[in-house]
């Protein structure tokens, strides 16, 4: 085509504007990561929001150490306080579980070793003085040392609790502060384009999620070891009546011993000589 038929001018050459592509945008941008899987988002988080995540990941770490720690020790206690509960049932007196509970430890053992030195402190006044004192006194250093059992064995417990109560909490807050600063990087930007907010609020909920993942196993061991730990007082109970009975026995058996009639020779009764005497 001649320069004459366009009139003598040189027709306008049209120059495209190339179309900016979002996914080429958004990654030539340095603030939004490009790995948003779990440890991208935590990699990218605010340093508030990184040490909420840690901080929750260790209080995970700490329920389920709780939980297998105290799981053989509840188990290992309520199997030793069981055989000596048969074995104080079996005994017929306190004497015969000097022996047997000689040197261990335990709160059974605590328990006999109160038993039995508390009738020997009250030696000299028990033929004078009524036998309500004296179960009122062991009942007394009993109770103590089953509170005390049971307080041993709810330790570490409360680390649960407060985890449970908290843990969400904690990452509440770490998710606000993740949007807070989505709102933020919005505001600087000066555009409401989703591909720029999207990746702050995903690490923001990410703190949430921890928080739940360290609450919730966290409440429901807790639940479990209250239960647990129940059970194991009943069977302190158990402990603390059998010993309760065996110091009943040995007083009956004193006082039939002191009002059984002695043979004119000076021997003792039958009766009387097979009945073991405390101290």
């Amino acid at each position: 085509m001649t320069g004459a038929d366009t009139g003598g001018q040189t027709p306008p050459v049209s120059v495209d504007t190339p179309a900016v592509e979002a996914p080429s945008e958004v990654a030539a941008n340095p603030i939004l990561p490009h790995d948003l899987s779990p440890m991208g988002m935590f990699l990218a988080a605010d340093m508030v929001v990184k040490t909420v995540m840690i901080g929750l990941a260790l209080a995970s770490v700490i329920t389920w150490a709780i939980f297998v720690v105290k799981t053989f020790e509840l188990f290992a206690a309520k199997a030793r306080l069981g055989r000596a509960v048969r074995q104080l049932s079996a005994a017929n007196g306190l004497a015969e579980l000097k022996s047997t509970f000689d040197g261990r430890s335990g709160p059974a053992a605590e328990m006999v070793a109160a038993a039995i030195d508390e009738m020997v402190r009250s030696e000299a006044v028990l033929d004078h003085a009524p036998a309500a004192g004296l179960k009122e006194r062991v009942a007394s250093l009993l109770t103590r040392i089953e509170v005390r059992a049971g307080k041993r064995m709810t330790s570490g417990t409360g680390i649960l609790a407060s985890i449970g109560s908290v843990g969400p909490f904690v990452g509440l807050f770490g998710t606000v502060w993740g949007i807070m600063n989505s709102f933020i990087g919005i505001s600087k930007a000066q555009t409401t384009n989703l591909a720029i907010v999207a990746p702050g609020i995903a690490e923001a909920l990410l703190a949430t999620a921890i928080g739940l993942v360290a609450a919730i196993p966290a409440v429901i061991i807790y639940n479990y070891f209250a239960r647990s730990v129940g059970g194991y007082k009943v069977v302190l109970a158990d402990a603390a009546a059998a010993v309760e009975r065996l110091v009943s026995r040995d007083l009956d058996h004193r006082l039939v011993r002191k009002a059984q009639p002695r043979r004119q020779d000076g021997f003792a009764h039958p009766a009387e000589a097979s009945i073991a005497r405390i101290g």
